[in-house]
């Protein structure tokens, strides 16, 4: 009897470990699933340019927001641009430090509708480093892009002729340690 209990014992620890083992590793492998699939707007970064360039032309807008911790002043500098999926854009948007300090941004991003986010493409961005700005340091922040043109094939996508990419921007106050 005791053979069984303890046989109970350890089988429970493991359980138990193993649990606590996911509970850490949930936010990198939810991480990891919303990179591979677009879910909840999650974009793409870019492995390589599109070869091909369809017709279909789609309207791409421009959000822009900031934590209230942060005291910048953050926009896109134009409200909307049109590409043909397959085309590079490039879009900028304009920062200033309001304070008379140093300080560090880190922006997330994400697309909508969520649904097109599998194929927003990131070729390069603002958003893959943390941004330092001096106090009263202005700058403009690119962003390079392009829909994938497998988009066209996609019919759960025919429905899509606006796509919206949204940055907030917020505040690191451990500046070096952003996750990449």
């Amino acid at each position: 009897m005791k053979a069984n209990h303890r046989s109970t014992l350890i089988i429970l620890l493991g359980l138990a470990s193993g649990m606590l083992a996911l509970t850490f590793a949930s936010s990198t492998l939810f991480k990891m699933f919303c990179e591979k699939t677009g879910h909840g707007g999650t974009t793409q970064v870019a492995k390589a340019l599109p070869t091909r360039v369809e017709d279909r032309v789609i309207t791409i807008r421009f959000n822009a927001d900031t934590q209230t911790e942060l005291p910048w002043e953050f926009k896109p500098l134009q409200r909307e641009i049109k590409v043909k999926a397959g085309e590079v854009g490039l879009a900028f948007y304009h920062g200033k430090n309001l304070s008379p300090y140093h300080t560090v941004g880190m922006a997330v991003y994400n697309v909508t509708p969520h649904k097109a986010g599998i194929y927003f493409n990131k070729v390069e961005c603002f958003c893959f480093i943390e941004q330092h700005l001096e106090g009263g340091q202005e700058t403009d922040f690119p962003v390079q892009f392009f829909i994938d043109p497998d988009i066209v094939k996609d019919p759960t996508l025919d429905d899509v002729d606006t796509i919206t990419l949204s940055y907030t921007f917020f505040r690191l106050k451990n500046p070096g340690l952003a996750e990449k």
